[in-house]
């Protein structure tokens, strides 16, 4: 068990004046199984008042408008998380064979169709297509075949933040053999739904610091990964981009079919001026 404290700025400053901006934020780390959310702030600047509620994939989200006439609006969220590693490895509640058969029944599939169909950013091209089908899912334990899933695309591209933009589908990324977490989970979801394997994009933070040369602090960005359903035994999450399964480094924000559900901070402002923005993670291990 570890305690872990995550403030992250967003900061958007304006060329002109900007007025009636209206946003929406999902930065409220997720109470589950493998974590738990004991403090969560967010405050803003202009000051704001916020509406809460819950969206489809409930996700905490927090809805507020600025009126006024700004040039700058700062969000910050500040959160104590505790974490735990997933020690609920699945154990082969059924052979390679039944496991296949079930998730890939009529009943199953329908359940769990939004994290089975295709999106703008996962949608299957034939290439994609002839990339899934050299991963044999024959004789072979779910959990198998998702460890084998991400090790290979680990192994078959290049982490390169000047590769890819936030618009990058994977049939972009498989063009370029490159590309960042958003991409790699992506590419992950999209070989596991053609696998029948319902699959959902997550959003959070990767806690690294006491990695880099033993500081218990540093400055980091935000993360993504995927979590995917084993019949009987639960979802489980996995990092292509690190070629590992989720432990307690990982702080979950909330998940979606991709990254269009689960955009931390979105929104629109009346103005005729161009933005810049900044954005700040930082998460410590405080215990």
């Amino acid at each position: 068990m570890k305690k872990l404290e995550i403030t992250h700025i967003t900061r958007y400053s304006y060329t002109d004046t900007a007025q009636d901006s209206v946003n929406e934020v999902r930065l409220t780390p997720l109470t589950d199984n493998r974590q738990a959310c004991y403090h969560h702030a967010i405050t803003t600047e202009p000051a704001s008042a916020f509406f809460t509620y819950s969206d489809f994939f409930h996700n905490r989200v927090h809805a507020f408008t600025v009126n006024k006439l700004h040039r700058e609006l700062t969000i910050k969220m500040v959160s104590t998380v505790v974490t735990n590693d997933n020690d609920n490895i699945p154990s082969g509640v059924a052979s390679p064979f039944e496991e296949k058969a079930m998730r890939l029944g009529d009943d199953f599939q329908n359940q769990h169709a939004e994290y089975l169909l295709p999106t703008s950013y996962t949608g299957l091209t034939p290439e994609l297509k002839s990339y899934s089908d050299t991963i044999s899912d024959q004789d072979i334990s779910l959990y198998a075949l998702l460890r084998t899933i991400y090790t290979t695309i680990h192994r078959d591209f290049t982490y390169d933040p000047s590769a890819t933009s936030v618009q990058t589908t994977v049939g972009e990324m498989l063009q370029y053999k490159r590309g960042v977490c958003q991409d790699y989970s992506h590419f992950m979801i999209a070989i596991c739904r053609d696998k029948g394997i319902p699959a959902r994009y997550v959003s959070g933070y990767h806690f690294v610091g006491d990695l880099q040369g033993g500081s218990t602090e540093f400055t980091q960005a935000s993360h993504a990964w995927v979590e995917c359903l084993i019949p009987g035994t639960g979802w489980f999450g996995y990092d292509p981009t690190n070629n590992c399964e989720v432990n307690w480094r990982y702080i979950k924000l909330g998940h979606g079919r991709d990254y269009n559900d689960i955009v931390p901070v979105k929104g629109v402002y009346r103005g005729a001026g161009q933005q810049d923005l900044e954005v700040i993670v930082d998460v410590k291990l405080i215990e």
